[in-house]
């Protein structure tokens, strides 16, 4: 009986589902509490369920469910929801994927720092993509392995039991008594985690993680397929037959944006491309210098996730560090770079650079002749020997039209991977999916990179896919649109209040190529004391940002995305994109992105409005 109040309800939410639900990859962080972000949507959606309400302006008005859509979204919340409601377990012991492998990887990764044994047990086969040899090697986990003939036969261990069990479509778990985890494998639409036993609840945060950093949780539209197979409705899902197609076009697209041969390789998110760069170069450190310590740069103020996933890798692997890469404000990149080449030279490691250009939130891009110059030059080891040349890992989302690494391009003789996060010019933020290309001096490494996005099952899903063939060909000119506007409101901002402290890029640069439409403003302070003057800056930054989303609702937005089809974003590094940044790294200073949609001149009215109140 509980079961059909369930499933029937849930039928009525689909029918008046909220828009925003299906194709929004971004959120409003002012009706978002990051702190709640686990608990506050769901703990609101059971009172809707417990007064069968489904009208889609309650649905409306619930609050952000976890942060559109990398690490969940309410689709992905309801799915889970109803799962755990059908198999009398709470709602966060239920955690939704698009990738079929990275489950078994994040309870691995949790067991492996516990140094906990883990068993692995299947009935029928595994994945193709699984491969167990790789895991092993080079992640660094250790599980047993085995194929049983049920699943109500399952022994018990002296460690953490993972089953998984493939399915055509969802149903009710079975949880036996000796099984601390279940996965349901869905095939394109991905899996379903249970975790068994209060024992076990310690896991959930690490395995929620593991998702926001390394996957994407079920996509939108494939937890409304999940859900309409969970209700006994036709779940028809997506043309599979125009994947190949999508694929094909948005292969060309990628070529012609940058310039480049090589293939191009396209995962579910920015951080899951990352992912897969960064375990495909370790994978190839350990082939090509076996027994050498691995060196992972990385700027300490950049995008979080890039700076977390960084370390996430290095505290699994024996032999691999971060080492800190200053490249903002008063450090210079091609400085900086050559300090820290030379020292990792001297203990004949292998180094790995991470680096943004147009830098991330100050927009600055080094000395191009000088950055090739520095990466190019040959360096000795402490016993005179040829030190390893790097690799330089260019995260260039911020102008993914800039020509890098095609033929006798600035980068094109160092062993150079582009990559881009897709939830923003690519896709307009339309969708989550990231790409990343090489020049021809990595053809090894982009082979073990995708070696290592297929076996976390990290591709970009058929609907990605789509969406990306539809919207790469027109960003170059929105690019180049979205800039115009950006240029105009910075000219303005400076004109209106001289006193603020933007950084963007210059005339001069924005002729080489680099046109971006996203800037940060250090808006002027007062106070005796610093700690008085950056109290005063915070507020302002919060006044505001106030100001703009709420007399210009529709088009401006407190959120930490760029490259939009539409309106302005807002934000604060420090408060969001840099949550898990070190304190003293953070930037409390305002981030503004635009799109080449917009009112600039309203825009510059509530601005000048603004400066009106603080003069």
């Amino acid at each position: 009986m509980k079961g059909n109040s369930i499933r029937n309800y849930i039928k009525k939410l689909l029918k008046n589902t909220p828009s925003g639900w299906l194709d929004l990859t971004t959120h409003r962080l002012d009706i978002y509490d990051e702190a709640l972000a686990k608990s506050q949507f769901l703990e609101q959606f059971e009172v809707l369920f417990n007064n069968k309400n489904t009208d889609t302006a309650a649905l409306q008005k619930l609050p952000t469910a976890y942060d559109y859509i990398r690490l969940g979204h309410p689709l992905s919340c309801v799915l889970e929801w109803s799962i755990a409601k059908l198999n009398n377990l709470k709602p966060e012991n239920v955690i939704s994927f698009s990738s079929q492998t990275v489950p078994v990887l994040a309870i691995l990764r949790t067991n492996f720092l516990a140094h906990k044994k883990t068993q692995i047990l299947y009935t029928e086969t595994l994945p193709s993509f699984f491969d167990a040899e790789v895991i092993r090697r080079v992640y660094g986990y250790q599980f047993e392995l085995k194929q049983i003939e049920s699943s109500t036969v399952i022994p018990q261990f002296d460690g953490s039991t993972v089953f998984i069990a493939p399915q055509n479509e969802l149903s009710v778990f079975e949880l036996h008594k000796n099984s601390d985890f279940v996965i349901h494998n869905y095939g394109k639409l991905g899996s379903v985690l249970a975790i068994n036993g209060a024992q076990n609840n310690t896991y959930i945060s690490d395995i929620q993680h593991v998702r926001r950093r390394e996957t994407i949780a079920m996509t939108p539209v494939n937890a409304l397929i999940a859900l309409k197979q969970l209700t006994g409705q036709d779940s028809t899902g997506h043309n599979k037959g125009a994947y190949k197609i999508n694929k094909t076009l948005v292969s060309a697209s990628i070529k012609k944006i940058t310039g480049t041969d090589t293939t191009p390789l396209v995962g579910s998110s920015g951080l899951s491309i990352q992912y897969a760069i960064m375990m495909g170069l370790v994978h190839d450190a350990l082939d090509s210098h076996p027994g050498k310590a691995i060196k992972i740069i990385v700027p300490p103020n950049c995008y979080g996730g890039t700076n977390d996933q960084a370390r996430r890798v290095a505290a699994c692997i024996e032999n691999v560090e971060v080492v800190d890469l200053p490249v903002d404000g008063a450090h210079d990149m091609v400085q900086s770079i050559e300090h820290v080449l030379h020292a990792i030279a001297q203990k004949d490691a292998v180094p790995f650079i991470i680096a943004e250009i147009p830098t991330n939130p100050r927009v600055e891009v080094p000395d191009l002749i000088k950055l090739k110059e520095v990466l190019s030059a040959t360096r000795k080891t402490a016993k005179g020997e040829i030190a390893i040349d790097p690799v330089f890992i260019l995260d260039q989302t911020f102008c993914p039209n800039v020509l890098f690494l095609g033929e006798n391009e600035i980068l094109s003789s160092i062993r150079t991977i582009s990559y881009v996060s897709g939830s923003k010019f690519p896709s307009g933020g339309k969708c989550t999916a990231g790409y990343c290309v090489g020049n021809k001096k990595t053809n090894a490494l982009m082979e073990k990179i995708a070696v290592h996005l297929k076996l976390c099952d990290n591709e970009a899903t058929e609907l990605q896919m789509e969406l990306l063939a539809k919207q790469l060909p027109s960003m170059n000119q929105r690019i180049k649109e979205a800039y115009l506007n950006t240029r105009a409101f910075v000219n303005y901002i400076q004109a209106t209040l001289p006193e603020a402290k933007i950084n963007f890029v210059s005339e001069t640069l924005a002729n080489q190529g680099f046109t971006p439409s996203v800037f940060s403003l250090d808006l002027p302070t007062k106070g005796t004391t610093d700690a008085e003057k950056e109290e005063y800056k915070r507020g302002l930054n919060h006044q505001l940002i106030n100001l703009m989303i709420t007399e210009i609702p529709n088009e401006s937005k407190y959120c930490v995305s760029y490259g939009q089809l539409n309106g302005v974003y807002w934000t604060i590094p420090a408060t969001s994109t840099q949550g898990t940044t070190k304190e003293g790294d953070k930037d409390y200073i305002a981030r503004v992105a635009l799109s080449p949609n917009m009112d600039l001149e309203l825009h510059k009215k509530i601005f000048s409005n603004f400066v009106a109140t603080i003069s």
